[in-house]
Order: C-alpha cells, then sequence, then structure tokens
C-alpha cells in the first residue's frame, strides 16, 4: 500500500548508513526476501513486476524495521439490512419476525 516503508541499517566499517525504501504509489507494496547470505528488498507493483530493488549482504544488516502506512480509523459500521434468521430444514419451521421488530 502507499506509505508503507521498510528502513534497512547497515554496517559499514564502523560506521552505520541507513536507507529507505518505500511504497510511493498506489497499489505498490514493500516485499523482503533473504537466503544466501543476502537480504532483497524491492517495491512491487499489483500485478508482481518490481520496481526498484535494494540487496544487502545479510552480515552487514544490523536492523531492517518495517514501517506500515498509516491507516484510516474505521467509522463505525452501520447495517443496513436487518439481519432475518432463516427458516430451518426439516422439524417445524423457525419463527420469523418482521425487520422493524429485530
Amino acid at each position: 500500500m502507499k506509505g508503507d516503508r521498510t528502513e534497512i541499517v547497515i554496517d559499514a566499517g564502523g560506521t552505520t548508513r541507513t536507507y529507505e525504501i518505500e511504497a510511493t504509489r498506489n497499489g505498490r507494496r514493500v516485499e523482503i526476501t533473504h537466503g544466501r547470505g543476502i537480504v532483497e528488498v524491492t517495491e512491487v507493483t499489483r500485478g508482481g513486476t518490481p520496481v526498484r530493488t535494494a540487496r544487502f549482504m545479510a552480515s552487514r544488516v544490523l536492523a531492517l524495521v518495517e514501517h506500515p502506512a498509516a491507516r484510516p480509523a474505521m467509522d463505525e459500521v452501520k447495517a443496513t439490512t436487518p439481519v432475518v434468521p432463516k427458516p430451518r430444514v426439516g422439524g417445524s419451521p423457525a419463527v420469523l419476525q418482521p425487520a422493524e421488530a429485530i
């Protein structure tokens, strides 16, 4: 999602360096993979096409922090249609109440 970002802190021989990869457009996301001594952070489109990729030696990575985008607070959800129970199959029929009574 746009706004998702990943912060990578690297040991650069006595000092540290910080890199950031961010999902810059709607529908893009940031994916992290690691294996065989490499950490790869990629910005990916909805279809899975990589846009930007950063590769780091795993032995040099000090910290890898994911920052999700701020999600808007969900408003109270109001049901527009009342829920009416379904009649049971077999046996005596369920008593249905009118929607106004629920």
